[in-house]
């Protein structure tokens, strides 16, 4: 099966995203690809208790995608072998009312994991940057002092959000938050396909909602505010990963490889060795027990 590189999907200069492809042939059939998932996802399983017991890094794992990207599914099947007492998931939906009544990065931030464990962002902060852009009004919603109509929203605006999404996202990595942010790159038809077959299946039905076809009416304006995410806010310290995701078994396998071969780079990352006065005692306490 072809190797996967972590560069080959980091964002590290302006990209088009009509120029970058939503497939990507990893030489493999489908059970050969959803055998090596098995096989990286088990390492990051194994390698989370580290990460645990070490306790200095959180991991902060945000999902991007349009609508059918398949964030879901991704977040069900790459960290199905994490001890659930170190992950939270968190799906970020319509701001409530107590959230609209403080700034729109507090919901993010009491969300932040703790240092040992990790936190997947299903739908991110990047929502503000987004959909409040495609749909401007939504912001007048926040109560913002200097914003009175959607003429208030200018690129200025943007500008400063923008700005604040990078400090955010600096301070927490400076204090020991390894970010991972991963936008699933869907194409227009295979999007079409998967509406199709939420309509199709009865099982599937309570997925579909009348605004998937309004929003999907508004495919060019959300690429484009994608694209312009992607080049504003991929940062060393916290990159973006265009993830070809037409094809879902190769989308999972390419964030969990990615995540992995990132992570166990981070030599430092050990579990803590026992105190020297246990580590000598260890028979007297295995005796002590078999004595029983």
């Amino acid at each position: 099966m072809k190797e996967i590189k972590i560069n080959e999907f980091k964002v590290t200069e302006n990209i088009q995203l009509s120029n970058i492809s939503t497939t990507f042939n990893l030489g493999a059939n489908k059970n050969t690809v959803e055998d090596e998932l098995e096989e990286v996802r088990e390492k990051l399983g194994d390698f989370q208790n580290t990460i645990y017991a070490h306790g200095k890094y959180a991991i902060l794992i945000c999902i991007q995608g349009m609508d059918t990207a398949g964030k879901d599914s991704m977040i069900r099947e790459v960290f199905k072998d994490f001890n659930t007492r170190g992950i939270v998931v968190h799906s970020f939906k319509v701001p409530t009312e107590n959230e609209l009544n403080h700034d729109y990065l507090w919901r993010h931030y009491i969300a932040l994991p703790a240092r040992g464990k990790f936190s997947v962002f299903n739908r991110t902060h990047y929502e503000n940057v987004l959909v409040t852009r495609v749909h401007p009004g939504y912001i007048l919603g926040e109560n913002l002092p200097d914003v009175n109509s959607v003429d208030d929203i200018n690129d200025a605006f943007w500008d400063q959000r923008f700005n604040q999404i990078n400090d955010f996202e600096k301070h927490i990595a400076e204090n020991g938050t390894i970010i991972f942010k991963f936008f699933l790159h869907l194409s227009k038809e295979e999007q079409k396909n998967r509406l199709l077959r939420r309509l199709e299946k009865p099982n599937k039905n309570w997925k579909f909602s009348p605004g998937d076809l309004k929003e999907r009416k508004l495919w060019d304006k959300y690429q484009d505010c994608y694209e312009d995410a992607l080049n504003r806010t991929s940062k060393p310290h916290a990159p973006w990963f265009a993830i070809p995701a037409d094809d879902k078994p190769t989308a999972r396998y390419i964030v969990a490889k990615i995540l992995y071969d990132t992570l166990i780079q981070y030599k430092d990352i050990v579990e803590p060795e026992l105190d020297d006065d246990i580590k000598a005692n260890l028979d007297v306490y295995i005796k002590q027990l078999e004595n029983e």
